[in-house]
């Protein structure tokens, strides 16, 4: 695919990062020399220095010729601009970054596809949602929900008391013959390896296992697990940013008790202001006596969404001090995610990552719906809709060549989701969430085709 990137700030290199391993054709316009320098010793990618709405600069990127346009600069009014431009220039597809939510909300009203921008992404909508979702399933350290949750994913660490711990996949499924939920994914405790689990795959101790779950499915894992997916009613969140504004809002429009504290004194009046509903303090969250003063032991999560990575981990380990049960902290830096389980941490979000996810699926072939990496793991969950002439289609699941480096996770039919099973025959419309890593992708893909 040829794909133009817009912006070579933090979104738009790490997408030029992930798309170039992926052997894309990329190409990268900015107006920041020093931005591009980097990127075009660092990548494999073609850049060019200029105003990205410029009609002249977007011809000499071939706009014409382009799969896919991405205008993610921090200005949103560039990036409309940018993709409108494109579309009439002939680019097939455009996404474009925007921070105001209510565009994503009023999208259809407004007609965004009639200007020529096929979809909009929000990188702090994106980690607000995944927030709450995580609160949600607070029994969990990774989730993510396919369908308004048909299926959904779950990652949790495998305590030695787990009935399981020691058995294998088959064994496992012999016990609990009747479960709502299948490992798709395993990294081993203090590795870097993903694996997919097959039928002789041991459970072990320590495992950061992540499960696919049909309704149910997830108080059932609690359970096996001795886990609590206990209502989270108290919430502290620490910086006034987007990503704190938002989840604020929607956290407290659910009932929850919220306080949220900001350190610029002009910030924290201002969402004081737009937040009624949540208790907003002035202080330096930095200092535990100010965290001690604002009752944090008496929390149920702590969220650490300011603008420096150190700062959120730090508090979060200070939260996990105190006994607070769930601590996400957002950062910038992605080899902090690797440290996650290690050093205490629930979750660890990247709102990078969270956009990048959502625009990957506009380059995966096959028709996909879905998708999302794992956190810390080399692997990917895609959900694609059978076609009448996919490879797969008319099959049983065991009859299908599917390659060892990838796992039929579970099927939505009709709106329901359902943990299939070997003898499961897949048919048009099904729509099919599958784990594979990097090296089956190409292979799975052929089968949706």
């Amino acid at each position: 695919m040829k794909i133009i990137i817009a912006g070579a700030g933090e979104v738009g290199f790490h997408l030029a990062k992930l798309l170039s391993y992926e052997s894309q054709e990329i190409t990268l316009i900015d107006i920041n020399k020093e931005s591009l320098i980097y990127a075009d010793t660092h990548l494999d990618i073609k850049v060019l220095k200029g105003d990205a709405t410029s009609i002249s600069m977007l011809k000499d990127a071939r706009v014409s010729q382009s799969d896919l346009v991405i205008a993610v600069t921090a200005s949103e009014t560039t990036n409309i601009t940018v993709c409108v431009l494109a579309k009439q220039l002939g680019a097939k597809k455009t996404i474009a970054r925007i921070s105001n939510t209510e565009f994503i909300h009023h999208r259809v009203e407004v007609g965004f596809k009639r200007f020529g921008i096929d979809e909009l992404i929000s990188p702090e909508a994106l980690a607000a949602a995944e927030i709450k979702l995580l609160l949600d399933q607070s029994a969990f350290n990774d989730s993510y929900e396919f369908e308004d949750g048909a299926l959904t994913m779950v990652g949790l660490n495998l305590p030695r008391t787990v009935t399981f711990v020691g058995k294998s996949v088959k064994e496992a499924a012999q016990i609990f013959p009747e479960i709502h939920f299948v490992p798709i994914a395993i990294q081993r405790f203090g590795t870097q390896y993903t694996i997919i689990p097959r039928g002789d795959t041991v459970f072990k101790e320590g495992d950061n296992v992540v499960f696919i779950t049909s309704e149910g499915g997830a108080e059932e894992l609690c359970k096996l697990t001795g886990k609590k997916n206990t209502e989270v009613k108290n919430v502290m969140i620490l910086g006034g940013s987007k990503i704190g504004y938002k989840a604020a809002r929607d956290l407290s429009s659910d009932s929850i008790r919220v306080k949220l504290i900001e350190k610029d004194k002009d910030r924290a009046f201002d969402l004081a202001d737009e937040l009624p509903k949540v208790l907003v303090i002035n202080g330096d969250g930095r200092n535990v006596d100010v965290l001690e003063e604002e009752n944090l032991s008496n929390m149920d999560a702590f969220i650490a969404v300011t603008g420096n990575s150190e700062t959120n981990i730090m508090s979060c380990l200070v939260a996990k001090s105190k006994n607070v049960r769930k601590t996400i902290a957002l950062v910038e830096n992605m080899d902090y995610f690797e440290l996650s389980q290690s050093i205490g941490i629930d979750t660890l979000i990247n709102k990078k990552l969270l956009a990048a996810n959502n625009i990957f699926r506009y380059i995966r072939k096959g028709d996909v719906v879905a998708m999302t990496k794992l956190n810390n793991m080399h692997a990917e969950l895609l959900e694609f809709k059978v076609k009448p002439q996919s490879l797969i289609c008319d099959k049983l699941i065991k009859d299908i060549n599917f390659p060892r480096s990838a796992i039929i996770g579970g099927i939505i039919r009709k709106g329901k989701g359902i943990i299939a099973l070997g003898d499961f025959k897949i048919s048009v419309g099904d729509r099919v969430v599958v784990c594979c890593l990097p090296q089956s992708i190409k292979q799975v893909e052929k089968l949706f085709l």
